[in-house]
């Protein structure tokens, strides 16, 4: 299993304006071949940073959701209300022992 983090930073006019989009977008986002699960999380210092945290089988999963028709169009709209650039990673988890 992968986890895709994203960083986003959003005017302050566009903060609802994404979570909405988020909220409406969430089940059709876990409904895609191979996602567990996807959240969201606000910054707790500056609230026009947010973070989306979702768990997928594999990369290819993830990869194959990336070059969905619906990925783009959601893309799209994410984009339009940045205020900075997006940072996104692909982690697994690691056991130090």
């Amino acid at each position: 299993m992968i986890i895709r983090l994203v960083k986003m930073q959003f005017t302050a006019e566009q903060r609802s304006n994404f979570v909405n989009l988020f909220n409406e977008r969430k089940d059709k986002i876990e409904g895609h071949e191979g996602c567990h699960s996807v959240r969201l999380f606000n910054d707790l210092k500056d609230n026009r940073i947010y973070f989306t945290y979702s768990i997928w089988d594999s990369e290819n999963h993830l990869n194959q959701y990336r070059h969905s028709d619906f990925f783009k169009e959601t893309w799209a709209k994410t984009k339009s209300m940045f205020e900075g650039k997006a940072e996104a990673w692909s982690v697994v988890e690691t056991s130090l022992a």
